[in-house]
């Protein structure tokens, strides 16, 4: 058991900034198109972050063009590159899906007070 232990922190990423559930973030993805690797900023909120070890994950939602996309991205992947935390959005929740049903204005968060 400690052996499994031992090469789950060795993957673990310390370099990524704190975020909460209701920060505006964006996730800046290495993607691969053939032999070419760029980088693509996915911006928007985050509606729920799933904490453990090498299996934590985030869920980050945004609107393109009057439709809702959400994207599960690994928490731990060499795929993201880094997350800038763009606001901080203050909620009173851990999982925010009450946002997929609000419209534009409505889906605002409150910020943060420092």
């Amino acid at each position: 058991m400690d052996v499994i232990k031992q090469i789950e922190k060795e993957h673990l990423r310390m370099d990524l900034e704190d975020f909460a559930p209701g920060d505006r973030v964006k996730v800046h993805v290495r993607i691969r198109e053939g032999e070419k690797e760029r980088v693509q900023v996915f911006q928007g909120t985050v509606i729920a972050k799933k904490n453990g070890t090498t299996d934590a994950s985030f869920t980050v939602r945004k609107v393109s063009y009057g439709i809702g996309v959400e994207r599960i991205f690994p928490t731990h992947s060499p795929a993201i590159d880094r997350i800038e935390v763009v606001e901080k959005g203050r909620v009173r929740r851990s999982k925010i899906y009450y946002l997929r049903g609000l419209k534009e204005k409505a889906a605002r968060m409150k910020l943060r007070r420092k």
